[in-house]
Formats: structure tokens, C-alpha cells, sequence
């Protein structure tokens, strides 16, 4: 932080409003390819810290292969994605999640051969700040009592909660969501949105690809519209019953 004498105390305060309103992720020019196939054609949009922002479009717009490419596990990429002072593009894979970077994939990820325990305790704990087991059974009461039971017994909803739970673990205040509420029952998905907004309140920011719009609008303060590989157009939460038209549009519906 710079140091400023005691006569620039104006210069200060606006230093602070600055670094305050600057975003904590700003993707820029993103662009990403599978093997020859060109998915993503230049992806701007911007989170700041506590944000819950959500990936909309139809399937095959970029939302997947644009959480993919920030934690690099695509092919070749181009473009900046600067969190925290550093280009995660220009961050080798494996560092990603040291950074405070957490992804939740849409197929969760649950160890088959692992119970329910030893999958919340596989990764490790890269960063201070992490939920102790016991802080993750307390916002996932569904988990509790279930140490021993193979991961991959619990339901889709259950399994939801154990990967968002693993992820919470090891410290990560970033996290990227995929399709959480995909194939899971209502009673679930409500359980979810409770436990997403209580680590909303917390502080974490959060990247959600969703196609449930109920469940996107119960959570999220802005939405970003994909459509072929690009941001076509970017609605904030509390104007999104005025724009239901133009984005049913986007959609599809």
C-alpha cells in the first residue's frame, strides 16, 4: 500500500474508494479453444468482492469452458483474467486453487471409493480460513452423521453439498459453481440457495452457471448473458423482471 503525507489525506481517500470499487476478477478479451474448435470468442465481464454473478445462455454458449479457462483445464487460451494482481492465464493449473480459487464441476466429482469424510478431508487446506467439518455439517445438516456412508450413496442433492463442502475446506473464497441445482429435488435446491446465501453474507464471491432463473434471482446480484462465445449483454438482479422479455430472447424460450 502507498504512503501518502499528512497533507494528501483527500489523495488517500480517493486511492481507497479506487481500490474498493476495483473488481477482484476482470476478464478481458477471453478467448479459448478445445483441440481446433474456437469456443470462446473474446468473454469480458468483471466480479467484485461479495458478488454473487451468474453465467446465463443456452447450452453450447461458453458458461462451462469459461469457468474451465479460469482455472486453466482447457486447451489454449488467450486474453487476461487478472484476480488478485495476477493473470490466471499466465498461472499454471495446479497453483490456481492457492490463490483462494475453488471450482465446483457440474459432475461434482465425489470419490467412489471414498465416505463421505475422507472426500471433505481429501484436498488439502491451501489458505487460513477454511470451515472446520463440523461449520460445513452446520450449513449442510444433510452430511451430518453420514462420516462413514460411501460418497457416492448419498443422493445428487447430497453430493451437491459434499462437493460445495470440500471446496469450502480448503479456504477457497472464490468459488465457481456449475449447473448446482441440475437434476436435484426442489426441497434440495432450497437448502442450497440457504446455505449459498449464507456464505454470500460471509463475504465469499461467487461465479454461478446456472439455468434455474428462480433459483440465479434468489442469489445473485448481476447476470451475464453468453451467446456463442461471447457477453452479449450484462442485467443487474433487481432489473431482471423488467428484462425478461429481451433475455427469453437470448434463451430461447
Amino acid at each position: 500500500m502507498p504512503t501518502f503525507p499528512p497533507t494528501a489525506k483527500s489523495a488517500r481517500r480517493i486511492w481507497e474508494a479506487a481500490m474498493a470499487e476495483a473488481p477482484l476478477l476482470d476478464v478481458k478479451g477471453l478467448e479459448a479453444w478445445y483441440g481446433e474448435s474456437h469456443v470462446l470468442h473474446g468473454i469480458d465481464f468483471d466480479v467484485r468482492k461479495g458478488e454473487v454473478v451468474t453465467l446465463i445462455g443456452r447450452n453450447g454458449a461458453g458458461k462451462t469452458t469459461t469457468l474451465r479457462s479460469l482455472i486453466g483445464v482447457v486447451g489454449k487460451r488467450r486474453g487476461a483474467c487478472i484476480y488478485k494482481g495476477a493473470d490466471l492465464l499466465k498461472v499454471a493449473p495446479h497453483k490456481v486453487a492457492r490463490l483462494g480459487i475453488g471450482y465446483v464441476p457440474e459432475e461434482r466429482g465425489i470419490f467412489s471409493s471414498l465416505t463421505v469424510l475422507e472426500n471433505l478431508l481429501f484436498p488439502p487446506a491451501w489458505q487460513a480460513g477454511g470451515m472446520a467439518v463440523d461449520e460445513i455439517y452446520g450449513l449442510f445438516p444433510n452430511l451430518k452423521g453420514r462420516d462413514s456412508t460411501s460418497g457416492t450413496r448419498l443422493s445428487g442433492g447430497e453430493q451437491q453439498m459434499l462437493a460445495i463442502g470440500r471446496i469450502l475446506r480448503t479456504g477457497a473464497d472464490f468459488i465457481l459453481l456449475d449447473e448446482p441445482t441440475e437434476g436435484i429435488a426442489p426441497v434440495i435446491i432450497e437448502e442450497i440457495g440457504a446455505a449459498l446465501r449464507i456464505l454470500k453474507d460471509r463475504g465469499m464471491t461467487i461465479i454461478l452457471v446456472e439455468q434455474n432463473l428462480r433459483f440465479a434471482a434468489s442469489i445473485a446480484d448481476r447476470h451475464y448473458v453468453l451467446d456463442q462465445g461471447k457477453v452479449v449483454d450484462e442485467i443487474s438482479n433487481n432489473a431482471l423482471d423488467a428484462n425478461m422479455d429481451r433475455l427469453n430472447r437470448y434463451l430461447g424460450v
